[in-house]
């Protein structure tokens, strides 16, 4: 760009270009009016309260470490703060501003009622929000921008299964208030939403039978699940995240020995049988994360890996690296938020 901009010679000292609309992006220098608007017709102008797409990921592994990346990049992810306690097979939920952590166990400590919250926008540790109805580990869990919503999930006595619904108002702090009921009692599942509906998936139940289902509830009302139709394949330990049209659904495992790398999606807003969307990088991951931003889904972590991807919702194809966690993530159980998902469109 030119050092003589204006006439005159007013304006001399070269800006820094836009890298893109979001706050946090720079526009360092001196512009003007028509230049700034130029870029804003690009979409490449920084505008205040347009914050950056963020995921953030508990990283399990007994850890309170949460990561985060921003999603319209592409790289490693960076610490975001901790969690106030240690836990893996967590669940969790956002609004665009908040992020809500619940449940979850320890190795060698009873499973956890706890439920936490963090600020999406800045970085930072956990603080107490509320507890859940009783201590829970595995459940599945959606929200919009106002609702939290937890699915399912194992109580303390070993393959004890609930079909339990609870929910909690992300901007307000307190203790869960139940919903409903599940189609059946079932650990392990996932769940994803729209700004209306939220849908679990997938899981076993205490037979150890893998289950295929997906059922749907109307977020803002309370009652019992509705079957939606079925996955691709019989699954559990599988992670989800959605787009404000499509819940896309990839990884867990399928005999416990065989880990699947499938990506398959449904359109939230129908009911049907999901359809093939395309692979995951790499091998089969089960016990991993996902969020989503406008367009983009991204998938991490996983038994025993730190591997980061991403999907174009809108699309199918298999997914691209994206870059890592910063360090191995085991049972991450989808226990991942972020500010710009489907349920917040």
């Amino acid at each position: 760009m030119s050092d003589k901009r204006y006439l005159g010679n007013i304006i001399t000292p070269n800006p820094t270009a836009p890298a893109g609309p979001y706050e946090n992006d720079a526009a360092s220098g001196v512009w003007s009016l028509e230049e700034a608007f130029t870029y804003t017709k690009a979409g490449l102008w920084p505008i205040a309260g347009n914050a950056v797409e963020r995921a953030v990921f508990s990283r399990g592994n007994a850890s309170a470490t949460l990561d985060y990346v921003n999603i319209p990049t592409t790289g490693n992810a960076a610490n975001f703060g901790d969690l106030t306690i240690t836990r893996y097979y967590g669940a969790a939920a956002s609004s665009s501003t908040r992020g809500v952590f619940a449940g979850g166990t320890n190795s060698g400590a009873p499973d956890s009622n706890v439920i936490e919250f963090i600020v999406l926008p800045s970085l930072g540790n956990a603080s107490d929000f509320g507890d859940l109805s009783g201590n829970r580990m595995a459940m599945g869990s959606c929200g919009n921008g106002t609702r939290g919503v937890f699915a399912g999930g194992a109580v303390p006595s070993p393959g004890n299964y609930v079909n339990t619904i609870e929910f909690v108002t992300i901007a307000s702090a307190g203790n869960t208030t139940d919903f409903g009921d599940l189609l059946e009692s079932v650990g392990d599942l996932t769940g994803t939403a729209s700004t209306t509906r939220g849908l679990f998936a997938g899981g076993r139940d205490a037979a150890s039978q893998y289950k295929n289902v997906i059922a749907y509830i109307t977020i803002a009302s309370a009652g019992n699940a509705t079957d939606f139709g079925d996955l691709t394949e019989q699954s559990y330990g599988l992670a989800a995240c959605s787009s404000a049209t499509r819940s896309i659904f990839g990884g867990g495992t399928i005999n416990q020995s065989t880990t699947i790398n499938t990506i398959s999606y449904v359109t939230t807003a129908s009911t049907g049988n999901a359809t093939d969307f395309g692979d995951l990088s790499g091998t089969g991951r089960w016990f991993l994360g996902a969020a989503a931003g406008s367009t983009r889904g991204v998938f991490a972590g996983g038994w025993i890996v730190n591997t980061i991807d991403y999907v174009t919702i809108a699309s199918t194809g298999n997914a691209t690296d994206f870059g890592d966690l910063t360090g191995i993530a085991i049972a991450n159980s989808n226990a991942a938020v972020s500010n710009a998902h489907g349920g917040l469109s």
